[in-house]
């Protein structure tokens, strides 16, 4: 493998130029990407975004208008983006911990934090490394306590808990456009919402606090051609690894893993040319899924019986999508050998902290201890399932983390 050959750690769609002809056709282009959502998730409400964030925002300033109580529910091992749309929004952020050894909430402290808190307003269930949390439980939580579910699929468009799509369970459902993030805009999101009550709601905000900005939306094109140029195992080394290291020399864990993210997100309209490109590439995503899901089973199959490991697997009655594959290694020292030795390869951590220790983060978190949260963060390891990588590729990643484990 060349030095500066790099696989991107998740499982974004490379474009395809053939891909997007009909956009300079008369003929030949039809639809839309908010009814590609509608259709996808049997919704009667969707509309395209700037960003995930902005989705999520947008559904908050809608939930101030149905519920007179301020308090959401995250977990406390997530992207830190959603504290801040959370604190934008003027509402107050309760984390909860998640499982031990997987991606969702620690039930007994949920039931806690609900019982004992009654200005809580909603709880968000984030739908990490596309695996669906167990919504049954989630859902009966919330109707007990008369809550409303927010479900976070950034990672997870085109999962599915028990037939249903992630995305369809809750009352409203973001999701995220970004770049690496699949179906992608290069920065984008998309809300979708199960009532009609809810969506004149979500609407009513749009009009309110979405604007045009061609200046914002003019360098989101630029960044988009360069998203066509770089996202590439030949020049993604570039962009991404090469910052990386360099914040990292500087001892700045938190900007390597690119999460230095500011309460001033961006919030205006898409042009109707990234609209255009999303509705063209959503048709791939069926075909997307299934080849990410083939490399993380890759990876199960392989590693399965390895000591000192745990995967983060789909549970029974899901179907994940797998932008990435997760492991947890019981010792930190060989999770760090790991991922030093994959980084050509895609490895990566999912977040760099749990959402207290962040530092920017002070005074919208509070400063307490979430041991399960804090676990995933020191022990996971994502393992790419990019486009790019090789059957080669993937036979060296686990036998590179069987040498570790056994080390």
């Amino acid at each position: 493998m060349g030095i500066t050959r790099q696989i991107p750690p998740t499982a974004g769609f490379p474009f395809s130029a053939r891909g997007l002809l009909p956009l300079f056709r008369k003929r030949g282009f039809c639809g839309s990407i908010e009814d590609d959502f509608k259709d996808y998730l049997g919704l009667p409400f969707a509309w395209l975004t700037c960003s995930g964030t902005a989705a999520f925002f947008l559904i908050l300033e809608a939930l101030k208008r149905l519920s007179h109580k301020r308090t959401v529910i995250i977990p406390a091992f997530v992207c830190p983006l959603l504290p801040l749309a959370i604190h934008r929004a003027g509402l107050k952020v309760a984390p909860c911990d998640t499982n031990e050894d997987n991606f969702d909430f620690w039930l007994p402290e949920l039931e806690q934090l609900c019982q004992d808190n009654r200005d809580i307003a909603a709880i968000v269930a984030v739908h990490l490394g596309g695996i669906p949390l167990d919504l049954d439980a989630l859902k009966s939580i919330a109707a007990r306590h008369q809550l409303l579910l927010i479900e976070d699929c950034a990672q997870s468009l085109g999962a599915q808990y028990k037939g249903e799509k992630t995305g369809a369970c809750g009352d409203f459902s973001f999701f995220s456009l970004a770049r690496g993030k699949g179906l992608t805009i290069y920065e984008g999101g998309a809300i979708a919402v199960r009532s009609g009550e809810f969506a004149a709601e979500v609407d009513q905000a749009i009009r309110r606090l979405v604007r045009r900005d061609a200046l914002m939306e003019a360098l989101r094109i630029v960044e988009l051609c360069g998203y066509w140029l770089f996202y590439r195992p030949a020049l993604f080394w570039y962009v991404w690894r090469l910052p990386q290291a360099c914040w990292e020399k500087l001892g700045q864990p938190i900007k390597a893993q690119a999460e230095n993210f500011s309460i001033n997100f961006p919030l205006h309209r898409v042009s109707s040319f990234r609209k255009a490109i999303a509705h063209l590439d959503f048709r791939r995503l069926t075909d997307e899924n299934e080849e990410q899901r083939k490399k993380a089973f890759f990876y199960i199959s392989g590693l399965r019986q390895t000591a000192g490991i745990k995967i983060i697997g789909e549970p029974a009655g899901t179907k994940a999508v797998y932008p990435y594959l997760t492991l947890l290694f019981s010792e930190e020292e060989k999770k760090i050998r790991a991922e030093r030795l994959l980084r050509g390869l895609g490895a990566s951590r999912i977040y760099a902290a749990s959402i207290p220790n962040y530092p920017y983060l002070e005074g919208i978190v509070e400063k307490r201890n979430y041991p399960h949260a804090k676990n995933l963060a020191r022990h996971s390891l994502s393992l790419s399932t990019n486009t790019f990588l090789t059957a080669r590729d993937m036979a060296s990643i686990v036998e590179i983390i069987k040498k570790v484990t056994t080390s």
